[in-house]
């Protein structure tokens, strides 16, 4: 992983980013609310998916983007988010006869982590912003925690990778795993001089130049004193990509480093496996200012050469990659089912047809 590639972000993840991610992974909504055909956009075994349903998603997609589309980027945009809801609502269905819709307080939870980083004040601004009620919130929470445990139950939990499997791979794959040069496995606490929100245990953010260089000296005092690396760069780091994971870069190989700043390449290179380096200052090439501090951890250093199956990471890893690869056909062949087996009635897409200059021969 290049470490240059993983340098601070200055804005912080906002409440946006969270609720679209979770709207996007979500089940469908659902309504047995009554209306005008026109209001229905499509059945599912007979359960309406309104167009407010979809323009909701829609107006989610289209959001963040410079211009607007054109109508007929437009309708194929709501004809994807139509075709999403209508699987997603397939799921929900199956769900509902396996006995895994998400519960209260499994939504309870999800939604205390949400909250977690912000003030009240500030996640009920974030959620206005996004108009978005804390109802509308819940059932989108709920709808991505009832998927979760589908695909769980029906696709992860079948999934059996045996050691021949592993060792076949590796065969099959051995190059892959030999190493040309020495990787270092990286870690980092990182403080901004910039002002604005961050996500860290400790919602802590420095607001100027003066505030971190202070923050990060603080921050050096308690690794001094024996506080654990990955604990203090959870509660203070500045790095919304790595706070959560205790700072930890992954691997980064020795190539990469040359296209990190001096400073910061230099140190790393002086540093034994388990010592971290005194306060980094970073500036942007060719400036004087300052716009980051950063301590950088050797977590661990590779050798180049061959990765042997008997290595713990490289099962692993092969493991992992069997699985993601065995999740994905089995998901795709699980949906076509289902689907197969659902009634649809997608009404917009019928609408389509009928317009002038799109109907078939």
């Amino acid at each position: 992983m290049n470490l240059n590639l993983r340098l601070v972000r200055f804005a912080g993840a906002i409440l946006a980013a969270v609720i679209i991610t979770v709207v996007l992974s979500a089940m469908s909504s659902c309504s047995t609310t009554s209306g005008s055909t026109g209001d229905v956009m499509a059945k599912v075994n007979g359960t309406k998916i309104l167009r407010s349903d979809v323009e909701r998603f829609y107006k989610d997609q289209v959001a963040s983007q410079p211009q607007q589309p054109s109508d007929e980027q437009a309708n194929i945009l709501r004809l994807n988010v139509l075709r999403e809801l209508i699987d997603n609502e397939i799921i929900r269905q199956r769900a509902e006869k396996l006995g895994l819709l998400a519960t209260d307080d499994e939504v309870q939870v999800k939604l205390n982590e949400l909250k977690a980083p912000y003030t009240q004040e500030e996640f009920d601004k974030k959620l206005k912003d996004q108009g978005r009620t804390i109802d509308q919130l819940k059932e989108d929470i709920r709808r991505g925690l009832t998927g979760e445990k589908v695909v769980n139950k029906e696709i992860t939990s079948k999934i059996d990778i045996k050691d021949s499997d592993i060792t076949a791979y590796y065969n099959a794959h051995k190059a892959d795993f030999n190493s040309v040069e020495p990787t270092y496995h990286i870690g980092q606490i990182v403080v901004t001089t910039q002002p604005g929100q961050v996500r860290n245990r400790r919602n802590s953010k420095a607001q100027s130049a003066d505030e971190a260089k202070r923050k990060i000296q603080m921050i050096a005092n308690r690794l001094d004193s024996g506080d654990d690396f990955a604990t203090v760069a959870m509660d203070w780091s500045e790095d919304a990509e790595t706070s959560a994971s205790g700072g930890d870069l992954g691997m980064t190989p020795e190539s990469g480093l040359k296209q990190t700043d001096a400073t910061t390449r230099d140190a790393v290179l002086k540093l034994k496996p388990g010592q971290y380096s005194p306060p980094i200052s970073v500036s942007p090439p060719g400036s004087k200012q300052v716009f980051m501090y950063r301590i950088v951890k050797l977590l661990g250093k590779e050798p180049a050469g061959q990765r042997e199956l008997q290595d713990p990471r490289v099962q692993q890893f092969i493991r992992d990659t069997l699985r993601e690869r065995r999740e994905q056909l089995i998901k795709s062949a699980y949906y076509d089912v289902i689907r197969d087996q659902a009634k649809v009635e997608n009404y917009y897409a019928e609408d389509m047809l009928k317009k002038p200059g799109m109907q078939t021969k």
